[in-house]
């Protein structure tokens, strides 16, 4: 045995602390701003709470474009040559 311990999560299934250190890890590499600090130490809690704080930036950036999308087409004619290709992008 490894002599790594395992925690049972909610559905009954097995994590292992190695499978989470490779889980933080590639979280590590997905966050821009932990990425940036590849050859510093950086805490599973830092890794996890820069995880969470860079998902609400992208919830309220995505809210942001939505709002503008929609302000968009309320201000152009829906038959023109231009919301035809707004559709086209959001398709």
């Amino acid at each position: 045995m490894s002599g790594r311990r395992s925690r049972q999560s909610g559905g009954g299934s097995r994590i292992s602390d190695d499978q989470i250190i490779d889980l933080v890890s590639k979280l590590q590499q997905l966050i821009p701003e932990i990425r940036s600090r590849r050859s510093e130490k950086v805490s599973a809690s830092k890794v996890l709470q820069e995880t969470c704080n860079y998902i609400r930036n992208l919830h309220r950036e995505v809210d942001d474009l939505s709002e503008r999308l929609s302000q968009l087409l309320a201000t152009i004619d829906t038959d023109s040559p231009e919301a035809a290709i707004i559709r086209s992008l959001i398709m």
